[in-house]
């Protein structure tokens, strides 16, 4: 019996192996497609860029440089955009410089000049090879359907041309050859589409990447500089407008009080009795305050039950949906605690929804929060709303934010923040 179980799961773990290479040749051919499309554009803007070339030796060419230049930019983008989709991180270059001394002396476009030409000659021959290896494996499969129809000296060329095709069992016996054809293509597929996109990820990764995302970090820092400030003056407010008028409410009933005891008892009584009310009061806005620079039930309980208890305060029927396998930082989880608590708010406030649906899961290193509410739509951050604090916490921490809130609803609220491994 054990012997049976393990013969199951060695053929279950090959199964697994067979679908998973599939998937892996699947990709790849995606991908090598994917740039046998951005070669034939490269060949394209290569040939205008030698016709340009070549005019210029009589003056006509130096008059079509800057447009050829920014066609090469166009296929150039093209391909960091293709480059993108797959994980690499670009960023687009500025528009090319207007006067041609200028473009050549560029050294973006130099860097597109050299992948235009590898592309259009190297990663479009590996384009093509990437489909012919499938198509012969389809050609061979279906031979025996229409070999008939190929002129006899051209029939003896299917397969591997091992044999001579004469009669239907010879035609038939083509399709044998057929998984060395699908064999050549799991095998060779992902190093081929690795080798066609080298060039890309190489030559058009741009130097100015480092100082851009040194701009990009200076203005994070400069959001959250202003994020704790705005912060700040929130919580000044909160204590100027409401604790510190409660205590000084108390403060002056109790004189009173101390002024009544001797002449008048009973009405000393009651105002102590409201004092102890404004002291109560109080201390239940300092408790708000508090929990609004940190909830507290963060550090005792998970971001999922503090966000069960959120939606039971909730006046609308709220459904929380949290797929958080690992505990965050906590800087993160109380980011999308406030995240959440704003957005309910927002919705309870202004947008006349009958209930809201809250999702967080945790994926690829980030938490993502998304919220959702059937309302009449029409959101807009600039409307102070609350919404552009939300935008604003957001990328202080370095995360994402977008909001699709058209009139008539739904509105949905999407952010993403990072969270390390």
């Amino acid at each position: 019996m054990p012997t049976r179980v393990a013969g199951n799961r060695r053929r279950s773990a090959v199964r697994w192996d067979v679908f998973a290479r599939g998937r892996t040749t699947l990709d790849a051919l995606e991908r090598l497609i994917g740039g046998l499309g951005t070669g034939v554009l490269a060949l394209v803007s290569l040939m205008l860029l030698a016709a340009t070339a070549l005019m210029s030796l009589v003056g006509v060419g130096l008059l079509m440089a800057p447009a050829a230049l920014r066609a090469l930019r166009a296929v150039a983008n093209r391909e960091r955009s293709r480059l993108a989709d797959l994980g690499q991180e670009f960023v687009t270059p500025e528009p090319v410089p207007a006067k041609l001394r200028a473009a050549l002396a560029d050294r973006t476009v130099r860097r597109e000049l050299a992948w235009v030409a590898t592309h259009a000659s190297f990663g479009l021959f590996l384009g093509i090879l990437s489909t012919t290896l499938p198509v012969k494996a389809v050609q061979d499969v279906t031979f025996w359907a229409w070999w008939r129809l190929v002129p006899p000296g051209e029939a003896s060329d299917a397969g591997l041309g091992l044999w001579t095709v004469d009669d239907g069992t010879s035609a038939l016996a083509i399709a044998l050859v057929a998984p060395v054809w699908i064999a050549l293509t799991m095998i060779f597929s992902p190093l081929m589409a690795w080798l066609q996109a080298w060039p890309g990820r190489r030559l058009l990764a741009l130097d100015a990447d480092l100082s851009v995302r040194v701009a990009q970090l200076t203005a994070t820092r400069s959001a959250a500089l202003d994020a704790h400030a705005t912060e700040l003056r929130r919580i000044e407010r909160s204590l100027h407008d409401g604790t510190q008028n409660r205590l000084v409410a108390v403060n002056v009933l109790v004189g009173a009080a101390r002024r009544a005891v001797a002449r008048n008892p009973a009405a000393a009584e009651d105002i102590l009795d409201q004092a102890q009310g404004a002291a109560e009061q109080a201390l239940t806005e300092l408790r708000g305050v508090v929990r609004s620079i940190l909830p507290p039930v963060l550090a005792e309980r998970s971001l999922a039950e503090a966000l069960d208890d959120l939606a039971a305060t909730f006046p609308l029927p709220c459904t929380i949906e949290a797929d958080i396998p690992d505990k965050s930082a906590l800087s993160v989880e109380a980011t999308a605690y406030f995240v959440v608590a704003e957005a309910l708010t927002n919705i309870a406030k202004h947008s006349g929804a009958r209930q809201a649906y809250v999702r967080v899961r945790h994926h690829d290193d980030r938490l993502h929060v998304e919220v959702t509410d059937d309302g009449k739509g029409g959101a807009d951050e600039n409307s102070g709303s609350g919404i552009g604090g939300i935008r604003r916490r957001t990328e202080a921490h370095g995360g994402t934010f977008a909001l699709d809130s058209p009139s008539g609803g739904p509105t949905t609220l999407r952010v993403a923040l990072p969270c390390g491994p």
